[in-house]
């Protein structure tokens, strides 16, 4: 059996629910669970009734698509719909899967939601990957690494690192003051042994913990650029391919 995806119109313009309404019904992998005027309605709607994913436009009276998804503490995905391509990259601070511009052809929709099925596909797969593998290891990963400073050694618990960084072939760790040590392994090894709740690679050159991270800012072209503290003079720029998975390691 097909596994349906219910959704939710939130729309001021009849004629958007019109259109929208003709494809979902169309499409047998969805199921409309409602529709909306304004964000109001949304908001008390999906108090209690959840959905797997929103048809959202932003400029609406009173109250934009981006206020309604401000309120929500677990939104489900969002295919944007508006007629305004101004929004596109503030839209990408949410969990938007696509950024459709009216008038909306059933083609891009379709195309929206294949996108949304490989990704739930995707974290879905991965997320039981990592749960099977947290229960095989349980407490296994390394709580403390022994560097050297000067002719000493000393112990960094791993819950007191910010982050690690790879620079000319070396791998250089920064703790929570700001202390630098250079460590002998791989950035790749290093994130085997960490907590992946804890620590996420975002790109090639940083492996971050999840407390280092103090600002997340929009970055051209959809993708997410980093602020980290303690403070490092350089841009951390997560791609656009990793900003969706990123997401959802920050809301765990």
């Amino acid at each position: 059996m097909t596994e349906k995806f219910r959704c939710l119109i939130v729309d001021d313009e009849s004629a958007a629910h019109y259109v929208l309404t003709s494809y979902i019904e169309r499409i047998e992998r969805l199921e409309l669970a409602g529709q909306c005027y304004n964000v109001l309605e949304a908001i008390n709607f999906l108090h209690q009734n959840p959905v797997d994913l929103l048809f959202l436009d932003i400029n609406m009276p009173e109250l934009s698509g981006f206020d309604l998804l401000k309120t929500l503490t677990n939104p489900p995905k969002v295919i944007i719909t508006t007629a305004y391509s101004e929004f596109a990259l503030e839209s990408y601070e949410y969990w938007v899967i696509d950024y459709l511009l009216k008038p909306i052809k059933q083609e891009k929709l379709e195309a929206a939601l294949k996108k949304y099925t490989k990704l739930k596909q995707h974290f879905s797969a991965d997320i039981q990957q990592l749960l099977q593998t947290k229960q095989q290891i349980a407490g296994d990963y390394k709580k403390r690494f022994l560097v050297k400073r000067g002719t000493d050694y000393i112990s960094i618990k791993s819950e007191d690192i910010a982050y690690f960084y790879a620079t000319h072939k070396l791998v250089c760790m920064i703790d929570n003051k700001n202390q630098k040590f250079i460590l002998d392994q791989s950035l790749s090894d290093i994130e085997k042994q960490l907590d992946p709740s804890q620590f996420y690679r975002v790109n090639r050159k940083y492996l971050v913990h999840l407390n280092a991270i103090k600002k997340i800012k929009c970055f051209p072209k959809s993708k997410l650029q980093l602020e980290l503290e303690p403070a490092i003079n350089d841009d951390i720029i997560i791609s656009q391919d990793n900003v969706t998975a990123f997401k959802e390691w920050m809301a765990q």
